[in-house]
């Protein structure tokens, strides 16, 4: 038995099969556009003439000409000296012996967590990216290995920068940088 559909029964099924393919294009469409490649140029990386070009324009300007006289200056001689005591340790991503010294950053610091540390003789700032609960726990005077891939230093401060990425006390792990998921 069929049934013949009247006009009201025609205009509902119109009124829902027309928002259906509405939601189906857009979706359809918006797939599209997710696959596409991205049509913007991707910036080369500089050469060696090219950024040696970018580094004296940035000397010339205030902040550059500010730097190079930190440099020069006895406060950044000494913390250039640190970081190039630890490079090779650094660039092998290597154990260091670590004591800590304070648990607190200096003054007007802006680097997140992080304590200071003796390595090898000299006071660093040991920064870590997050706060896990097992670097709280860290005293003065304890002794810790710890790993980076970088050191770096800054007119504001006084020590060179060191970013910890791998710590341990009595050989258990109390700190491991987790790399963000999608990018380096």
């Amino acid at each position: 038995m069929l049934i013949k559909p009247t006009k009201n029964m025609k205009k509902v099924i119109y009124a829902l099969i027309l928002p259906l393919v509405v939601v189906s294009g857009l979706v359809f469409a918006n797939r599209e556009i997710k696959n596409e490649p991205s049509k913007g140029p991707t910036p080369k990386p500089l050469s060696a003439a090219e950024r040696e070009a970018a580094r004296k324009q940035w000397e010339s300007t205030p902040e550059g000409a500010k730097f190079k006289k930190w440099e020069a200056s006895p406060a950044g001689k000494k913390v250039h000296a640190g970081a190039a005591k630890i490079r090779e340790h650094i660039s092998a991503f290597t154990n260091m012996e670590a004591v800590i010294t304070s648990l607190s950053l200096p003054p007007g610091s802006r680097l997140g967590f992080g304590v200071m540390a003796r390595i090898n003789g000299d006071d660093y700032i040991l920064r870590f990216d997050n706060d896990p609960q097992q670097l709280r726990s860290l005293k003065v005077n304890d002794k810790i290995i710890i790993k980076s891939h970088s050191v770096s230093y800054a007119p504001k401060y006084a020590y060179p920068i060191v970013s910890g990425e791998y710590a341990e006390r009595d050989g258990k792990i109390i700190y491991k940088h987790v790399p963000r998921k999608g990018g380096c």
